[in-house]
């Protein structure tokens, strides 16, 4: 507004110093005085000259207001290309404003050439006009350089240099035993948690021989298992670079199970209960993880990794097992081993691929591995009464294991996510030979996991399994609590 008044005041101040120099110009010289023709002439032209002063006034004073608004916008661009945007200023500033670095282009290309046209316009002996609009033209063009000027100078020198685009996988709330988001260069995530895992197995032994198919000479034995196991753990994970890192995991293992037999043709109706439990170290584990690529919209982000399990827990054929008769065939025993082992008693070695592919507003993520248990020689168990067992070489079936599931962001701090996961596990073989009774065994559960950050610290993790074939175990809990140093 003030602005506006200001040229106001000035074209009026024109105005009248150019009829009050005619009068005086008439009276100080009246013998070269103009002619009515002349003078009415004069006053149509001078006339016209106001109208397009008017006209470019107008026309400066919308310009002026356009670049007003617009320095606030270039300041703003201007300001996060110093600190470190990918735009250039002079350029346009950010993708999304283009339209608006256009405009202000269009603005001052648009009052260079009005003030252009107002100097051709203007001739020698028009004094008075010369000596008015060329002034707040010169106004406006030194207010345009100026802000050209500052906007060259902001794309000419930025500050600092341009953020790292965050190439990790996106964070989902982890249903799996393989993390599918590395830890950061330099840091280390210290993740204790706790499993609770429960399973239900029935059973019927036929000992004996039938004589025709519908008659058994022997023993039927009715069993029902109950097992529940507490595996609370510790683990260690260090970004060695942005796109590697390594991982050691110690748990310590607690089981419980209760066993239910019924012998029938015994002479008795009597169910026998067997209970064993058993607790310590578990075996020791430690994995390398290595991001393949950096993901896409249109490529998934692939993960490697090669996990290595240990046996420093105490296996099975360490714990002493009720196998006087029961191991050669007689009806009388139980064939169970007294205490509950903390380990498999084998050493096993592998290799994955995981992958997550982000797409809104959900997360897909999955993998597959392939585990090789390595045999062992000259495997003894322990029986009742100090006695050894001799087994001869054992070596367990090999392990396939694929999963996916998919994750979705309810807020910045909290996620769900659902997968499934299963495992096939191949015949264990013993002196070359698979083991009577050894099959090949399907794992199958369906998981649910929640995640919630409570800073850049700590995030809670927690995630349920159900189970669903009868190898499985029938219910998993697992919480974690990774905290990052």
């Amino acid at each position: 507004m003030k602005k506006r008044s200001l040229w106001g005041t000035r074209f009026a101040s024109c105005s009248t110093m150019l009829l009050l120099g005619g009068m005086a110009h008439a009276q100080t010289t009246p013998d070269d005085a103009p002619t009515p023709a002349q003078l009415e002439s004069l006053q149509k032209e001078i006339a016209e000259r106001a109208k397009q002063l008017e006209a470019m006034k107008r026309v400066l004073t919308e310009r002026a207001d356009t670049i007003r608004e617009l320095r606030n916008t270039v300041d703003n661009e201007m300001l996060a290309h110093k600190r470190g945007g990918q735009a250039e200023v002079g350029a346009g500033a950010t993708p999304g404003n283009s339209a608006t670095g256009a405009r202000a282009a269009a603005a001052a290309s648009s009052a260079t050439q009005i003030n252009s046209t107002a100097q051709a316009q203007q001739t020698p002996s028009e004094t008075p006009p010369q000596a008015v609009a060329p002034q707040d033209t010169q106004q406006g063009q030194a207010a345009l350089g100026e802000q050209q000027g500052e906007s060259a100078a902001g794309a000419e020198q930025p500050v600092g240099n341009p953020p790292e685009r965050d190439t990790r996988p996106p964070a989902i709330a982890p249903i799996f035993d393989q993390p599918g988001v590395l830890t950061p260069v330099g840091k280390i995530v210290v993740e204790p948690s706790f499993q609770y895992s429960y399973s239900y197995g029935d059973s019927v032994s036929l000992v004996g021989y039938t004589v025709i198919p519908a008659i058994l000479v022997g023993l039927i034995d009715v069993r029902d298992i109950r097992t529940s196991t507490y595996i609370s753990a510790f683990a260690f994970r260090y970004g060695i670079t942005k796109r590697l890192e390594i991982e050691a995991k110690v748990p310590y293992v607690s089981a419980s199970s209760n066993t239910i037999s019924h012998e029938v043709f015994t002479g008795t109706a009597v169910d026998s209960a067997f209970t064993a439990n058993g607790s310590g170290l578990g075996d020791v584990e430690a994995t390398l993880r290595y991001q393949l690529n950096y993901g896409s919209e249109k490529m998934p982000y692939f993960i490697g990794w090669l996990r290595y399990k240990s046996n420093t827990g105490r296996d099975p054929f360490q714990v002493v097992t009720d196998c006087v008769t029961r191991c050669v065939g007689n009806a009388t025993g139980t064939g169970l081993p007294l205490s509950m082992p903390t380990g498999t008693g084998f050493q096993a070695i592998q290799p994955g691929i995981t992958w997550l592919f982000p797409t809104e507003p959900a997360v897909l993520f999955g993998g597959f591995s392939y585990m090789h248990n390595f045999a062992r020689d000259n495997v003894y168990r322990n029986v009742l009464a100090g006695q050894q067992e001799f087994l001869g070489k054992i070596a367990p079936g090999d392990m396939f294991e694929f999963n996916f599931g998919m994750g979705l962001a309810i807020n910045e701090n909290a996620s769900f996510s659902i997968g499934y996961d299963q495992s096939i596990i191949w015949p264990t073989k013993q002196n070359g030979e698979t083991i009577a009774g050894s099959v090949r065994i399907t794992q199958g559960t369906l998981l649910v996991g929640y995640s919630y950050r409570f800073n850049n610290r700590y995030t809670l993790n927690l995630s349920v399994g159900a189970g669903v074939t009868r190898d499985t175990p029938d219910l998993t809990v697992t919480v974690r609590l990774p905290i990052t140093f």
